[in-house]
């Protein structure tokens, strides 16, 4: 008998879940607790919307519900549907349901998309066919299919709490560092639970060798990457850098298309993960050498009067605000003068504390926890929202040499629908200056 089966939460993921279920002939229903959910316009007219609050009554009468990775499975109406036995699952454990090319997952705070997309380029790159999906922002069901030779996801923390038997032929946990702590009820250690459970059925496991936090608690992993020579690591020859497997030399870190200390791990773990699927060397240079970034990582909008101007607007947390000015610190002759604030998710912003004064020479802050990163130290100023940060930093304080980074260490749904529309507003506000 067919299970009947729910979805919990319309927006990207949850249409192409709907759309997925309907080619596999079945019907779903979907709830949704917003008014007008993003989606529901293209929804299939044989498929029933509920909005309002959710109510566990009726979710438990369903055999399977696909929640979206933005509702916590915590949420009390999901909790009694799971405790009147009902499973819940996530769009990925559908995908895992599904496919059938061996598949890579990367995981961590920081750098998943840029690490998701090198090793994706890397295949394609060998003539095989790539499906990359997933937290990347293409639902992972969307690139489902048999003529795919293998497949690269990126994977959060949500999406890995309803996934239970994705096999990965090679899985990482780039990093660690705080982030949705609102989520794990300031809780690192739920917070690393969950992203820990990529390694449940995976083949080989890659860990980051200077990060504790991405060990598997059996301790068990394949390889592992790091700025040292082992493993997956660098060498240094006649004073110059070389990313490296096993001691060998591969790439000058120079010729690398992406910079900073940060991008050059990042490139490691995707030579790792390329690795596992049988990617071909020659592949993984070429594309080390053409990839130069994503939009809103670290990429310099323009350069004024002496002062360059960079969006980092996906540094939604303080790790990666501080990876971003770890890569630029080396390249500044002047200051790097910090625009930060947002969404602080619960975080602890010691770290950035620890660096005003010096890493970071001055910090504007902006948004609805701006007033608490401007009180982490003299070398701050609260301001209005990020265009007057912007007029401030260009006006009063950089001078030629300085950096001005937006690099906000909170997300933006405060003031902005997404971090991509917050670094396309700071580099249109930054090219009218």
């Amino acid at each position: 008998m067919t299970k009947s089966i729910a979805v919990v939460g319309l927006g990207k993921s949850g249409l192409s879940t709907v759309n997925f279920l309907l080619k596999q002939g079945l019907i779903p229903v979907v709830f949704d607790s917003r008014e007008k959910p993003a989606g529901e316009l293209e929804l299939d007219k044989r498929v029933t919307l509920i909005k309002g609050p959710l109510d566990g009554v009726r979710l438990a009468e369903f055999d399977e519900l696909v929640v979206g990775p933005g509702l916590s499975v915590n949420l009390p109406a999901l909790k009694q549907a799971r405790e009147n036995g009902v499973k819940i699952i996530g769009d990925i454990e559908l995908f895992a349901r599904y496919a059938k090319a061996p598949t890579v997952g990367i995981t961590g705070s920081n750098g998943k998309s840029t690490v998701t997309t090198l090793t994706a380029l890397m295949v394609e790159a060998d003539g095989k066919k790539c499906g990359m999906g997933g937290n990347i922002g293409i639902p992972a069901l969307d690139v489902l299919d048999d003529s795919v030779d293998a497949y690269v996801l990126e994977l959060s923390s949500f999406e890995l709490e309803t996934t239970y038997n994705l096999k990965l032929a090679g899985a990482t946990i780039l990093n660690l560092s705080e982030d949705h702590l609102d989520r794990y009820n300031a809780s690192m250690q739920l917070y690393l639970e969950a992203k820990q459970r990529i390694f449940t059925n995976a083949d080989k496991i890659i860990i980051n060798r200077q990060d504790k936090a991405t060990v598997p608690p059996d301790g068990r992993y394949f390889s592992s990457f790091g700025s040292d020579e082992s493993d997956y690591g660098r060498v240094q020859i006649d004073g110059e850098y070389w990313l490296s497997v096993n001691g060998k030399p591969v790439i000058k870190t120079s010729e690398l298309g992406i910079k900073g200390l940060h991008n050059e791990m990042n490139a490691l773990a995707a030579i790792a993960l390329a690795d596992t699927l049988g990617v071909s060397r020659e592949a993984e240079i070429n594309v080390l050498k053409s990839f130069t970034g994503l939009p809103h990582r670290c990429q310099l909008v323009r350069e004024l009067n002496g002062v360059r101007y960079f969006n980092d607007s996906k540094a939604t947390n303080v790790g990666s605000t501080l990876a971003a000015v770890a890569g630029l610190k080396d390249s500044v002759e002047g200051r790097i003068i910090l625009l930060a604030g947002g969404l602080g998710k619960g975080q602890d912003f010691t770290p950035i504390k620890n660096m005003l004064g010096r890493e970071i020479s001055f910090m504007l802050c902006f948004g609805r926890d701006g007033k608490m990163l401007s009180e982490l130290g003299s070398e701050t100023r609260l301001t209005e929202n990020m265009a007057e940060a912007v007029s401030i930093a260009h006006a009063e304080i950089a001078k030629p040499g300085d950096v001005v980074l937006l690099a906000p260490a909170c997300a933006s749904l405060d003031q902005f629908k997404s971090f991509e529309e917050r670094g396309d507003i700071f580099a249109e506000l930054v090219r009218n200056l």
